[in-house]
């Protein structure tokens, strides 16, 4: 079952890092400034979440009764105008927008997970529109509707579409996910909210989840908000990791909008990055970071596993609709699906025992939707478009040796 937890004050006390790490300028966080509430809800059936106090440093090995889970995650999500047009069709009777049945297809994978992670690429616009398309999106805001409806439990936020409808996008996708009850991070209304991960359970375990993209598109941080966005800063990334380790959490989730856009192969950055980030050790020599997810590429890349951590390079895009052929793999993706289970050696330590992943196509024919092409009956596709799409998924997902490291394709 998933329940949404929350970690405590040592999160919120951390202090931003500064430095100018790939070109990129973190700005520290204001000391000013409430967090904004997050809505915590448990879905039916979710069992309590272990006490514990977050200040006091107490050792995470007090969590009592873990056992395994299951994580997916899914890559960036962008209502092009053609998706928009195709929710406003499907919810024609009732009127609005119904991004229900793009997902339907997906959904099982989704909510069979005991924790499902979303990429939240865009802005919502102001009720009524107008929405538009590259290169400012701006979404209608019942999206927050069919990703809670499809199963998500957490979404990233950081992208360089963030800020495409300024800071009062912004607030509008964390006031809706906040209303739906996703919970999220990388974006923020507060200098608070930005120094807190988002923090799920599952199987017992504390999973904290991190988020932060390469840029903003050259668009400034908001005026006197520099904690707006969450920005691509290794020493910051690292503090944070082991803040949310202090208070409490037995997984750290990380999220990263970066590398290079149609480039399968990584670029020299997020191989970097990734060396660099899963060679991070605490006190205890274990790794401050459990498992690394990519967004950005718009095509599916690599996994990989890098210092014994496993490395999602980029997932490419669950919802997309490039008519272009030359394009054609925007509209492929994977779905890592990762299981953790308690690490023996290491109470209180959860680890990945098993490494699998799906494949997606956004099939653009109508009535557009999102398939699971690895899906046994999704497979058998009679054009064969489904299995063609499959095979260049695997291709890239395979691609850096993943299968030798004891990743497997799933069926369903």
């Amino acid at each position: 079952m998933k329940r949404v937890g929350k970690i405590g004050a040592a999160v919120a006390g951390l202090a931003a890092v500064g430095g100018a790490v790939y070109g990129v300028t973190q700005l520290a966080g204001e000391d000013g400034g409430a967090a904004a509430k997050q809505r915590l809800g448990a879905k039916p059936g979710a069992a309590a979440s272990p006490s514990r106090d977050a200040a006091s440093g107490a050792t995470a090995s007090a969590v009592a009764g873990g056992k395994p889970f299951t994580l997916v995650g899914t890559g960036d999500i962008i209502p092009y105008p053609s998706i928009i047009q195709r929710a406003a069709d499907d919810s024609a009777e009732k009127g609005g927008y119904d991004f229900r049945k793009i997902l339907a297809g997906v959904k099982p994978v989704v909510s069979a997970a005991d924790l499902a992670i979303c990429h939240h690429e865009i802005p919502y616009g102001r009720p009524g529109g107008p929405y538009t398309g590259y290169p400012l999106f701006k979404a209608p805001h019942q999206l927050a509707d069919a990703l809670a409806d499809t199963g998500y439990d957490s979404c990233s936020t950081a992208s360089n579409h963030t800020l495409d409808d300024g800071y009062d996008g912004l607030v509008r996708v964390l006031d809706h996910l906040d209303r739906v009850g996703i919970r999220h991070v990388g974006s923020a209304r507060g200098a608070e909210e930005a120094k807190a991960p988002a923090v799920v359970e599952a199987g017992g375990a504390k999973v904290a989840q991190l988020d932060y993209t390469y840029g903003t598109n050259g668009v400034p941080l908001p005026d006197g908000k520099p904690w707006a966005v969450n920005l691509i800063d290794p020493a910051r990334i690292v503090a944070d990791a082991r803040a949310a380790r202090a208070a409490g959490a037995n997984v750290v989730v990380l999220s990263l909008h970066w590398g290079s856009e149609w480039q399968t192969a990584p670029d020299k950055q997020q191989l970097e990055l990734a060396q660099a980030l899963t060679a991070s050790r605490g006190a205890d020599g274990l790794p401050d970071i459990d498992l690394i997810l990519g967004t950005h590429n718009h095509v599916p890349q690599p996994y990989e596993k890098v210092n014994g951590t496993w490395v999602v390079y980029g997932m490419g895009d669950q919802v997309a609709s490039f008519y272009e052929a030359e394009k054609a793999r925007g509209n492929m993706s994977s779905i890592p699906r990762f299981t953790f289970a308690p690490a023996a050696a290491h109470p209180g330590r959860w680890e990945v025992v098993k490494a699998e992943y799906l494949t997606q196509f956004s099939d653009m024919r109508p009535p557009f939707r999102v398939v699971c092409t690895s899906c046994e009956a999704a497979a058998s596709s009679a054009d064969g478009t489904y299995a063609a799409a499959d095979r260049e998924v695997t291709k890239a997902v395979m691609s850096r040796g993943a299968g030798e490291q004891g990743l497997t394709r799933a069926t369903r």
